[in-house]
């Protein structure tokens, strides 16, 4: 799924991304970690995955978490 970098924190490798529809998604650091990046922009085109959140987490076992964060290529 495409989104847009909205924050990232360069201290914790974690931010969120805005959807198309405006909704922000935060991600960890190891989302981050798992795309190879090395330093993420507000307004750069991205590239996310999501998984499963970890049971017990905020939403319960059928929230969805960011797992994977790339930049966008065409």
């Amino acid at each position: 799924m495409q989104a847009t970098a909205y924050t990232y924190d360069p201290q914790t490798r974690a931010g969120s991304v805005l959807l198309d529809d405006g909704t922000p998604v935060p991600f960890d650091a190891a989302a981050f970690d798992a795309g190879g990046l090395r330093l993420l922009r507000p307004g750069q085109r991205v590239r996310i995955e999501f998984g499963q959140a970890p049971e017990g987490a905020e939403g319960g076992d059928a929230a969805r978490r960011v797992t994977l964060v790339t930049l966008q290529t065409f």
